[in-house]
């Protein structure tokens, strides 16, 4: 990813080599075929609602039996992003009830046609700039946030985590203190370890434990589905190159194309995007 790593990209800049990454595609219907991130989310929201399910002590789903009857999970899916929208349809396939949170109110109906519940704090700041993407928050909003998703938490058996701002640190949503409230055997997998987390214990690619509650900081999902995680990679690269590449099999670089522009970090010494350019000026 270009916005972490700067360093390759400034040596990208002194070679003059034109480079492009897959994680900058725009976020539109045309793009959607060369997304990787979209992709690999799709993996990941995934494998981790199987692994809750397989490793907390009680059912997903509610059971009615001749023993008594077992109420279901509670599912607290932190961003509702590919991967926590795809985390969303599997808990909800399982028998969980979920419970969605995210800053956009945009995707509240995409939450609520896959059956979960939307949790909305007024007041969330958005732009039209971000390209389909969460962006900080105010403090007052933060703290409007914290209480929703504390109160949301106490009573969840499984928080998965997605929430990530492009190339920044994650936001901090679950505290030390919110885990202590939550129920003895509980799980919390965060897929936003490999950028700080959004749970305040979360340690990357590291399972912790504390006061008898799970929280897994598995950071490569698709490493663990690699048979189809591979598949759509390589589709997605396919129909990236079909783009920039003529029937000749030389490069042609329609720099007029959104998708061509937006991936493009470096060419002929300069840095072509402007998220990038953006993070490296300010480091």
């Amino acid at each position: 990813n270009p916005l972490w790593e700067t360093g390759l990209v400034k040596t990208f800049l002194q070679q003059g080599l034109t480079s492009f990454s897959l994680d900058s595609v725009p976020r539109t219907t045309r793009a959607q075929a060369m997304d990787i991130l979209s992709s690999m989310a799709t993996v990941a929201g995934y494998k981790a609602v199987l692994e809750a399910a397989l490793r907390l002590p009680t059912f997903f789903p509610m059971f009615m039996t001749a023993a008594g009857t077992i109420r279901p999970a509670n599912v607290l899916i932190l961003g509702a992003g590919v991967a926590g929208l795809q985390a969303t349809a599997i808990a909800r396939k399982l028998g969980a009830q979920v419970y969605v949170f995210d800053v956009r109110s945009a995707v509240k109906e995409e939450v609520k046609s896959l059956g979960g519940k939307f949790v909305e704090v007024e007041g969330a700041t958005e732009s039209k700039d971000a390209g389909g993407y969460a962006v900080e928050q105010t403090e007052e909003y933060k703290q409007k946030q914290q209480q929703a998703i504390d109160a949301q938490a106490a009573k969840s058996n499984v928080i998965i985590c997605t929430a990530q701002i492009p190339g920044k640190k994650a936001p901090l949503l679950i505290s030390k203190e919110t885990v202590g409230k939550m129920k003895p055997g509980s799980i919390i997998i965060d897929l936003a370890a490999s950028t700080g987390g959004n749970c305040e214990l979360t340690k990357n690619d590291e399972t912790v434990v504390y006061k008898d509650i799970t929280i897994i900081g598995q950071s490569n999902y698709p490493a663990l589905t690699p048979l189809d995680a591979s598949r759509m990679f390589g589709k997605n690269v396919l129909n990236f190159l079909k783009l920039i590449v003529d029937g000749e099999g030389a490069l042609n670089l329609n720099f007029e194309d959104e998708i061509v522009k937006g991936t493009c970090i470096t060419h002929k010494g300069e840095i072509y995007n402007e998220r990038v350019k953006s993070v490296i000026e300010n480091i």
